[in-house]
């Protein structure tokens, strides 16, 4: 995609939603981070869902220790892999004791080295916690950079670093908060609805998909 053109497709998903944000909920920067541990090969909503009463009553890493993994698993046994996260969720937590205070830390590095924190969580945390201008590539943002010929790689990092690259001023604090959104509403993975698409001229994607009346 040519530069004015990237230019372009943000500047339209700019208007369509000014303010996007990421629709895990959480009420301060450690829940922030265990809710996205918990999204991996799982949906936001399913994540909010599971999360509600547990953050009603865990607001800081030495809670969740108190808690245990036991006591973790009955709050999130209805999340996709939940034995395995509710341990990464209890080491991660001793870790931010042990290491940080029980403070979550703003550098990746840092972020990485806690169990259950690939490089995607910790962009995500870094960039809505900490204002960082990261790209957290996830199937959906994979999908829309590679259909659309934004920033096409065959893995997670190869779209990140093209990301880094072809994205400007302003958009690169939003931009894969829009591509996340964009991928999970609009161009969705079985059958994008290109009808309604406010970029559908910029993409690459042949053949557009047509409205449903159409189709049928």
């Amino acid at each position: 995609m040519k530069k004015a053109d990237v230019f372009d497709f943000f500047r339209r998903l700019a208007e369509a939603n000014p303010h996007p944000e990421t629709e895990l909920e959480s009420g301060n920067t450690y829940q922030l981070l265990v809710a996205v541990v918990l999204s991996a090969q799982a949906t936001d909503a399913g994540v909010n869902k599971a999360t509600r009463r547990l953050f009603a009553e865990v607001t800081t890493p030495a809670q969740m220790v108190a808690l245990g993994e036991e006591g973790l698993k009955e709050h999130i046994k209805t999340i996709g892999l939940f034995n395995s996260k509710a341990k990464n969720v209890i080491a991660l937590s001793q870790a931010l004791i042990d290491h940080h205070d029980g403070v979550v830390p703003g550098e990746r590095d840092a972020l990485e080295k806690l169990a259950g924190v690939g490089r995607k969580t910790a962009n995500v945390v870094m960039n809505v916690a900490f204002g960082a201008e990261t790209f957290a590539v996830d199937t959906h943002l994979f999908r829309v950079c590679n259909r659309t010929g934004l920033a096409r790689g065959k893995t997670p990092l190869a779209v990140e670093l093209k990301l880094e690259k072809a994205v400007r001023q302003p958009f690169r604090l939003h931009a894969h908060h829009w591509l996340i959104l964009h991928g999970r509403y609009i161009c969705k993975a079985r059958r994008p609805e290109c009808w309604r698409c406010p970029v559908v001229d910029l993409c690459a994607y042949k053949p557009k998909t047509p409205p449903p009346a159409v189709a049928a």
